[in-house]
């Protein structure tokens, strides 16, 4: 698998919809190992992490359906991303705290973006994303681990991190209308006259 494939592999079987792990890069895990957790909260260890492209999902699909001023539902979002709302609610209330998202109570209450989609960096989202997130810290060790592998894991984070730095949120809906995809109109036609 290459690090361009999403991070679910869905497989059909036995009639059901089965999701695959997802890959986690070890080597970042292990270097960790024995560190305060304050220090391994440091590393980014962004190289497909499920609550990572739930994240920088979540606020593409805000920036999308909400525009500028609008509001979006978290209910929507659950049901366009097929996710639960209950276990999707947490991380919206993180990127919330951390200022990428405005949450609005009331009826026309939701979500949108907290700054200008120009200048949110996929680097902030995942970041924010990773602050909580325990991935367990365990893995392999052994002298060709720590010389091979764990060096190489490094590296694969460090060009990820610096391609991510680069993104921004206006980045991904280029792509999304170079996908082809439309945005919802904000106000629904009015037929009044």
């Amino acid at each position: 698998m290459d690090a361009r494939q999403v991070l679910y592999v869905m497989r059909e079987k036995a009639g059901k919809r089965v999701r695959a792990l997802p890959f986690v890069p070890f080597g970042a895990a292990m270097r960790n190992r024995g560190m305060p957790d304050a220090m391994k909260s440091a590393e980014m260890k962004i190289v497909r992490r499920d609550r990572v492209m739930t994240a920088v999902t979540l606020m593409l699909d805000i920036a999308f359906h909400a525009g500028r001023t609008g509001t979006v539902n978290a209910g929507d979002i659950a049901e366009r991303l097929g996710l639960a709302r209950r276990g999707m609610e947490p991380l919206l209330q993180t990127l919330s705290r951390a200022g990428l998202l405005d949450s609005l109570r009331g009826p026309k209450g939701g979500y949108r973006l907290g700054r200008p989609q120009r200048d949110i960096r996929l680097v902030e989202i995942i970041g924010v994303a990773l602050a909580d997130d325990d991935d367990g810290g365990h893995g392999p060790g052994g002298r060709l681990h720590h010389a091979v592998v764990d060096p190489l894991f490094a590296e694969l984070d460090e060009a990820a991190r610096a391609k991510l730095q680069a993104l921004t949120v206006d980045d991904l809906l280029r792509r999304a209308a170079a996908a082809g995809l439309r945005r919802p109109a904000t106000e629904p036609i009015s037929f009044a006259i």
